[in-house]
Formats: C-alpha cells, sequence, structure tokens
C-alpha cells in the first residue's frame, strides 16, 4: 500500500502583519518568509474558495494591503 502523502508545511506567519504595506513589498516579504504562492486581488474580487497551503492571498487597494489570509 503507497504511503499517505505529507503536505508541505506553511511558513510560521501572522497574516495580519502585512496589512497596511504596499503591496509588492508585502510580496516580496511573504516570499522571503516562504510563501510558495502569493496572490494579490482588487477588493470584492470574486474567488475560487479552495483552501491551497502554502498560499498567501492580498487584498489591494490603492497600492496597499488591505487584508491577508492564507489559503
Amino acid at each position: 500500500m503507497a504511503p499517505i502523502p505529507t503536505p508541505p508545511a506553511e511558513p510560521v506567519d501572522t497574516p495580519d502583519a502585512y496589512v497596511g504595506l504596499e503591496a509588492a513589498g508585502a510580496e516580496r516579504l511573504a516570499r522571503e518568509r516562504g510563501w510558495s504562492a502569493v496572490r494579490s486581488l482588487p477588493p470584492g474580487s470574486i474567488i475560487t474558495m479552495e483552501y491551497r497551503v502554502g498560499r498567501l492571498n492580498f487584498e489591494v487597494a490603492d497600492g496597499r494591503v488591505t487584508r491577508c489570509w492564507k489559503g
């Protein structure tokens, strides 16, 4: 029988720490901290709700992160 795969670990990070940062700088910081995917979205975007380990989502308005969440 095949072993059960172990999902990759997410970086130990606090999404709230990105709120208020300039979007490009926040994305650079997130990648430095180990996030494999960073997604920037305008407010009110329609997105799928699947959870992806290692992805960090930014809601960006006027060039600044206004909301941040994992998945």
